[in-house]
């Protein structure tokens, strides 16, 4: 056995508790400076702080930064529903309500100045058939006419297109709801499977053969090049371009 002697426990002077005296009965126990935090906050005035004398806990600053966050958001979704709506005269120098070619109609939109031509088809004006697929001109599914030249819609301000002809697939129609050429020729070659890039297939198509009614099949390949088909149906959109083509020539 080692000689050594232990430790004593709670030595005068470290503020704890020695065996030699316990703690007093019916002595209250002090709360930690946080503990005020846990209290409802109707009841949190009357709880003491923390040691820097503030009334506000870690945990307080916290729960107000998210709120503040969460009243932001609410406000920009639901804004537009909660607040009057603002008189569509100008922003930043822009005129917000302005008249669009869209079809060979005119139509009066109110337009915010970074908007884009495929928000203002889909969302103001209802022409859905301009869809929103990678929204950063990459897959061409918003492909509509600017002046019979094909365009990507989602980059394009719909502030730049005023005094413009634009149109879109719906544009397309016959006086009696009969398809456009190309639209035949595609349904003709299965060239849509789930169909959500045909739109701007067929707006592609129709902009290449109103510049070159009679291409080679490796100008129809470039030209299309800038429309993805995620089912890869590329030669029968290709067969589909040739066939209306051959069409236009008969």
């Amino acid at each position: 056995m080692s000689d050594t002697p232990l430790p004593e426990v709670g030595r005068a002077g470290t503020g704890l508790p020695t065996l030699s005296d316990p703690p007093s009965v019916g002595a209250p126990t002090p709360e930690p400076p946080w503990a005020h935090a846990f209290l409802p906050m109707e009841h949190r005035d009357a709880a003491p702080h923390g040691a820097s004398g503030e009334g506000w806990s870690r945990r307080d600053f916290i729960k107000g930064i998210i709120a503040s966050g969460v009243t932001v958001s609410g406000l920009s979704y639901f804004g537009a529903g909660c607040t009057p709506s603002l008189p569509a005269q100008t922003v930043a120098g822009f005129e917000r309500l302005i008249s669009l070619n869209v079809n060979g109609q005119v139509r009066r939109v109110d337009v915010l100045p970074t908007e884009t031509l495929a928000m203002t088809l889909r969302y103001k004006l209802g022409l859905t058939g301009t869809k929103l697929g990678c929204d950063r001109a990459e897959c061409g599914a918003c492909t509509v006419l600017i002046d019979d030249v094909n365009i990507y819609a989602c980059t394009t301000l719909t502030h730049r297109v005023r005094d413009r002809e634009v149109t879109t697939v719906e544009g397309l129609e016959g006086p009696n709801g009969e398809l456009h050429p190309v639209q035949q020729a595609f349904v003709d070659e299965l060239g849509p499977q789930c169909g959500f890039c045909t739109p701007g297939q067929v707006m592609s198509a129709v902009a290449l053969l109103r510049s070159n009614p009679s291409p080679t099949r490796e100008e129809a390949r470039q030209a299309m090049a800038g429309n993805l088909c995620r089912c890869g149906a590329y030669n029968h959109y290709l067969n589909g371009v040739m066939r209306a083509a051959s069409m236009r020539e008969a």
